[in-house]
C-alpha cells in the first residue's frame, strides 16, 4: 500500500487538525447552541492560515496562544512543524496536544476524545517520518479508537464528522476495494466548514485523477478563501496534471498562471512548499515548450 502521505498528511495535519480551530472559533458556525470560545491569538492564527494562507503570521500568533495550554494551539503548532519538516517540534507538539486533550476530557469529553485522536495522529505522523509506515499503524488504530469514543457521545457532532470525513477520504483514495465516492458523499453531507470540505474533496479527486471534478471543488474553495496562495498552488498542480494527461496546452498554460499567483505571496509560505512550487513552475514552462514544439512540427 503506497499512500500519498505527504499531501494527505499535510492536508490532515494542517487542514483537518486546524479545522478544529474553526469548531471552537468565537461565534461557532457549527453549533447553534453553546458556542465555544478561543483566545484572540489562536483565532488570529486560524484566520492567517486559512483565509490568508500566511504560515508565518499564524506561527507568530501561536507563540502567544500556546501559553494558554489549549490543545488546539498545540495541534496547530504541530501541523506547522510537519509542514516545515521540523520533526523534533512535530513530536514535541504532538505530545503536548495529547497531554492537553487528556485534561480537557473532564470538562468536555467529546472534544477531549477528539483531540486525543488528533494527538495520536500527529504522533503517528512523526513515527511515519522517522521510523516508517508499519511502525505508525498502531497510532492510526488509536486515532479511530478515540474517534469512536467521541461518536458514542454524539454521532451527529459536526466536528467529529469533519475529522472522520478526512480520514475516510484518505483511506478510500489509497486502499483497494474501497469506495471513494461513498466517502466523498458522506464528507460533503456531514463535514464543515464548507471551504475545508471543498479543499479535501478537491484533493481526493486529484489523487483519483479526476481533474475536472477536482477543479470544480478547488474553485469553490478559492472563492471562499481567495487570498490563500496554497490553494492557488494546488489549482496549478491539478491543471498541470490535467494538461499532461490530456495533452492540453491550454491547461498547462493556465497552470503557470496559478503557480505565478501563488508565487506572488511566497513570503507567506514555508520552504517545504516553496521548493515543490518552484519545481512545478519550471517543469510546466518546459512542458509547454515541448508541447508547442511538437505541435509546431
Amino acid at each position: 500500500m503506497k499512500i500519498r502521505y505527504r499531501s494527505w498528511s499535510s492536508s490532515i495535519a494542517v487542514a483537518l487538525v486546524l479545522t478544529i480551530a474553526s469548531i471552537s472559533w468565537a461565534g461557532d458556525p457549527f453549533r447553534a447552541k453553546n458556542p465555544h470560545q478561543i483566545d484572540d491569538k489562536t483565532e488570529a492564527a486560524f484566520d492567517a492560515l486559512f483565509h490568508q494562507g500566511n504560515y508565518k503570521a499564524a506561527k507568530i500568533s501561536l507563540l502567544e496562544a500556546e501559553k494558554n495550554g489549549d490543545p488546539l494551539a498545540y495541534a496547530m503548532s504541530a501541523s506547522l512543524a510537519y509542514t516545515e519538516e521540523d520533526y523534533t517540534n512535530l513530536n514535541f507538539y504532538a505530545n503536548k496536544t495529547l497531554e492537553a486533550a487528556q485534561k480537557l476530557k473532564e470538562k468536555d469529553p467529546l472534544r477531549g476524545n477528539l483531540y486525543t485522536g488528533v494527538g495520536y495522529f500527529l504522533q503517528g505522523s512523526y513515527i511515519f517520518k522517522t521510523e516508517g509506515p508499519i511502525q505508525a499503524i498502531p497510532k492510526l488504530q488509536q486515532v479511530f479508537q478515540y474517534l469512536e469514543k467521541a461518536e458514542n457521545i454524539n454521532p451527529n457532532d459536526p466536528e467529529l464528522n469533519l475529522i472522520k470525513g478526512y480520514l475516510e477520504l484518505l483511506l478510500a483514495v489509497n486502499l483497494p476495494f474501497s469506495s471513494p465516492e461513498k466517502a466523498i458523499d458522506r464528507f460533503q453531507k456531514y463535514g464543515a466548514p464548507t471551504y475545508l470540505v471543498d479543499r479535501g474533496v478537491a484533493m481526493a479527486y486529484r489523487d483519483l485523477k479526476k481533474y475536472d471534478k477536482s477543479l470544480e471543488f478547488l474553485d469553490k474553495a478559492i472563492v471562499k478563501s481567495p487570498d490563500n496562495p496554497e490553494l492557488q498552488y494546488l489549482k496549478g498542480q491539478v491543471l498541470r496534471s490535467k494538461g499532461l494527461k490530456n495533452k492540453e496546452l491550454t491547461a498547462l498554460q493556465e497552470s503557470v498562471t496559478y503557480f505565478e499567483k501563488a508565487n506572488q505571496k511566497r513570503g507567506q509560505l514555508p520552504k517545504a512548499l516553496l521548493i515543490p512550487l518552484d519545481h512545478d513552475y519550471q517543469a510546466a514552462l518546459e512542458e509547454i515548450k515541448q508541447m508547442q514544439s511538437t505541435k509546431g512540427g
